[in-house]
């Protein structure tokens, strides 16, 4: 969900015009901003708390080139879920998980019958991402019906 979503949420929900929700919605952000610069804790029952985390500088890595460099000390914002919404979400998944469950149950297709000589045929090797020169030799040298797709 975006901040827009956000807003045209409050605009159909509480019958609110759509400038008076995106003031509403840029309030609360700017206030929350203003007081997690300040250091202050945000907490919001049943949602969860903001806190401000300071860590220490430390020689970091570049991961490209390899060569050490020094990380300045920062402040970051942390988020921790409160109890009711990790609650919510969790019961919101498992009756996600049911529904999906009781679909692929009704909608399951019949196993595939084997093959005249009753060895299950092998599926096509698929692969994904860049093709090297060792992938395309190996497509070459695969037995019939057994061959690389390649992108």
């Amino acid at each position: 969900m975006t901040k827009s979503d956000l807003i045209d949420v409050l605009c159909e929900t509480q019958k609110v015009p759509k400038g008076r929700a995106e003031l509403l919605v840029h309030v609360i952000f700017d206030s929350m901003e203003a007081s997690l610069k300040r250091g202050e804790r945000i907490e919001i029952r049943g949602f969860g708390s903001f806190e401000i985390r300071n860590y220490r500088p430390y020689e970091g890595r570049n991961p490209r080139t390899g060569v050490t460099v020094s990380v300045r000390p920062k402040r970051l914002p942390f988020f921790k879920v409160g109890k009711e919404l990790k609650e919510r979400v969790n019961a919101g998944a498992e009756a996600a998980v049911a529904k999906s469950a009781e679909r692929a149950g009704a909608k399951r297709a019949p196993a595939p019958a084997p093959s005249g000589d009753g060895t299950p045929k092998a599926a096509p090797v698929t692969k994904t991402g860049p093709v090297s020169e060792a992938d395309s030799d190996a497509s070459e040298s695969a037995p019939n019906g057994a061959s690389r797709a390649t992108a």
